[in-house]
Formats: C-alpha cells, sequence, structure tokens
C-alpha cells in the first residue's frame, strides 16, 4: 500500500476512517464511529464525520477534525504537500505541540525532509 501522508505527519493510508471511506463500507464507519464516541468521549461522532479522503485530498471529503485542524489551515495557505516542505516546519509550536501527542508523525515528516 502506498503511504498517503498528512500534512502533519499521520499516515493516512493506515488509518481506519480513511480505509472504511476508500471500501465505501457504511457499516465499518458507523462501528469506527461508535468506538471514537466512546474512546474520545465525544457523542456527536458520526459516521460522517469520520468518512475521510485523506486531509490532503482538497476535493474529497474531510473527517470531522479536518475541517478544524490548524495544521491543515495552515499547510493549505502555505501550499505545501505536508509541513516537512515547509520553510518554517523547524521549531512551529503547532507541530510541536501536536508532535507531543503523536511522536511518530514527527518521525515521519522528519523521513520526509530528509529525502527533499
Amino acid at each position: 500500500m502506498t503511504l498517503k501522508i498528512a500534512f502533519c505527519g499521520l499516515d493516512c493510508s493506515t488509518c481506519e476512517a480513511y480505509l472504511a471511506t476508500q471500501a465505501k463500507d457504511e457499516a465499518e464507519k458507523e462501528r469506527i464511529a461508535a468506538n471514537w464516541r466512546e474512546f474520545y468521549q465525544a457523542p456527536g461522532i458520526t459516521a460522517a464525520y469520520v468518512t475521510c479522503d485523506g486531509c490532503t485530498n482538497l476535493e474529497g471529503h474531510a473527517g470531522g477534525h479536518c475541517l478544524e485542524c490548524d495544521i491543515r489551515a495552515c499547510a493549505i495557505a502555505r501550499q505545501v504537500a505536508n509541513c516537512a516542505h515547509c520553510a518554517e516546519y523547524e521549531g512551529c509550536a503547532k507541530l510541536e505541540r501536536f508532535f507531543g501527542f503523536v511522536p511518530a508523525a514527527k518521525a515521519t515528516l522528519d523521513e520526509v525532509r530528509r529525502g527533499l
């Protein structure tokens, strides 16, 4: 499977919501939504919320958090493929906060950056 690296460094190709959306599996999206409602203690999460074509796909469905993500909004405004391509990558406060929760995303973007 081809990697689909989000602006923040997450790999969409491993995300259960992305995979269910690509498979057009409504039952799986309902199951994911139910799990996320419980895990995140967020009763508003629905199958529509987890419908996602990946945050870098500006034409398709954006998952619920994609629409409110400040990292995504910044990357779109800067017109970069992902944050590894940004001139201000090093020391970015938005990314540093996110990397505190998801260190693997930093490792992914660092790898992308080394390949530039």
